[in-house]
């Protein structure tokens, strides 16, 4: 250590920013009720269907997305008999309706910026490293601003999660539309197209799969820090294992720690499905 050297007191200015924004709790009060309204719509909304039917829907749209793949079809349809055999069927639920809001606020918030990014240089200069300290701060560090802001729950736990997973949607929408050939964007260009136009009928649609990759991308990380978040009160599988890591329970975390093996698996499968089609 230098010693001649003043130590810089970046965890004061940090403390008494973090103590500044906390006088805007209105605004996290209705991030809280507005992410809240979220998770319990989708918990209530997966949660109303008996567990058989719901595997029998899930077997059924895996099937019509990867009809050829048909070990796809029954790895779903054991996978999820098997969570539901294990007594995990309430945590996926809401392991499941936490990674869903997650992602989805990581995909309304993320491609609008990837587009932005895709558009100007300058724009694409300034994010560039913001995603890189999103992508590199350890996940648990996420834990600390989200319980300060948001306390303990769910809410928190959705908060880290699309922090920590929004980067690779943002950054593959950007790099896919900017691999779209200079041939169409000239072609739409001789017809006459709006910008609009262009973003939407052309841009996008040829960028498809690489925005999809970002978006199953950024629902494995959302589950990822799903299970971290279990220590801030995130509720789901990954409590199972928080909890049967606090009691040496080696069985018990193996269970649920396979539960949320099949639901990755699952959720991973499904997404390159749809970024496919129909085969």
């Amino acid at each position: 250590m230098l010693d001649f050297l003043p130590r810089l007191p970046l965890a004061d200015w940090i403390d008494a920013f973090v103590d500044w924004l906390k006088n805007a709790d209105f605004i996290f009060d209705s991030l809280t009720s507005f992410i809240s309204a979220i998770i319990e719509g989708l918990d209530a909304g997966i949660g109303f269907f008996p567990s058989w039917l719901l595997i029998v829907l899930l077997t059924a749209i895996t099937y019509w997305f990867a009809g050829r793949k048909t070990g796809l079809t029954a790895f779903v349809f054991i996978g999820l008999f098997l969570i539901d055999n294990m007594g995990y069927w309430d945590g996926m639920v809401l392991t499941l309706a936490i990674v869903i809001s997650a992602s989805l606020i990581s995909v309304i918030v993320g491609v609008p910026f990837g587009i932005w990014m895709s558009k100007n240089d300058v724009v694409e200069g300034a994010i560039k490293p913001v995603l890189d300290f999103m992508q590199t701060m350890p996940a648990f560090v996420y834990l600390i601003p989200a319980v300060a802001f948001f306390g303990i729950g769910e809410v928190p736990g959705v908060v880290a999660s699309v922090i920590f997973a929004m980067p690779p949607t943002i950054r593959l929408t950007n790099l896919g539309i900017r691999q779209v050939s200079t041939e169409a964007i000239e072609a739409a260009d001789a017809f006459g197209s709006t910008p609009a136009q262009k973003l939407f009928k052309v841009q996008l649609p040829m960028a498809k799969v690489t925005i999809m990759t970002g978006v199953n991308q950024t629902i494995m990380l959302a589950l990822s820090m799903v299970v971290i978040a279990s220590m801030i009160g995130a509720g789901g599988l990954g409590t199972e294992v928080y909890y049967a890591v606090g009691r040496n329970d080696a069985g018990g975390g193996f269970e649920a720690g396979f539960a949320i093996v099949i639901l990755a698996i699952i959720l991973d499968r499904l997404t390159q499905s749809f970024s496919n089609g129909r085969k």
